[in-house]
Order: structure tokens, then sequence, then C-alpha cells
């Protein structure tokens, strides 16, 4: 009867414990919802331009319902929307069309995308992590 009862308590420690990692890791699902990170860029890129994309794309592996989108400020078909961002060439936004919300992140993609690349991810890491 010992056994058993010891058996049965942890079994309920683990499902406790399962259930637990399983909310959490669906409470941080549903705070990416909804959230995107967008760069804007003009026709000519530069080599800073081009690492912000690829470090924002290797970042957002570890959010995968977080998209990427990236907008050419030049093409007439995205004049409205880098009006709204206040877009005018090279920038990176955090953005979250539910509610309206931006988080400006271009100078620090600036400061860090091509010297810092690791710093850099580490740090968008953090804005997505910190922007409700």
């Amino acid at each position: 009867m010992k056994n058993l009862f010891s058996t049965l308590v942890m079994l309920f420690a683990f499902l406790l414990i399962s259930c637990e990692g399983n909310a959490q890791q669906t409470a941080k699902n549903k705070k990416s919802d909804g959230i995107q990170v967008i760069q804007f860029h003009s026709t000519h890129r530069c080599i800073t331009c081009n690492a912000i994309e690829k470090l924002s794309k290797e970042t957002l592996k570890d959010f995968p319902k977080i998209p990427f989108k990236l907008y050419n400020v030049d093409d007439a078909k995205n004049e409205k929307l880098a009006e709204q961002f206040q877009a005018t060439g090279t920038s990176l936004f955090l953005y979250n069309p539910k509610i309206g919300k931006i988080k400006n992140l271009t100078d620090f993609a600036f400061s860090t995308a091509k010297n810092k690349p690791e710093e850099f991810k580490k740090g968008l890491k953090k804005e997505i992590q910190n922007f409700q």
C-alpha cells in the first residue's frame, strides 16, 4: 500500500510539472501572437541593411509564429505603410497590428547589426519578449 501511495504521489508530481511547463510555453506563444518584425529598405541596400535582414531572420527562428516582413520604401505600393511608420530608408520595427503598437528599433539595429551580430540577436530577442 505504501508503494502504491508513493507511486501515485510521484505520478501526480510529474503531471503537475508537465502541465506547468506546457502552460508556460503556451503563454509564451500567445504573447508573440500578432507581433511582426518589419524592416524597410531603399532600392540600393548597404551592408548594414543586409545584415539587419539576415540577423532578424536568424533571431526569428526562435519565434516561429512571428513573421518577418520586408518592404522597399521606394516602391509606390509601400508608400502608405512607409508613411505610417515614418520610414524613409532602412529601418526596423516591432509591430502589433491588433493594438497598433509600434517599437522603433532602427538605432539599435544600426549600432549592432554589422559589427556585433550576437548583441543584435540577443537584443532583438529581448525586445520581442518584452514587447506587449
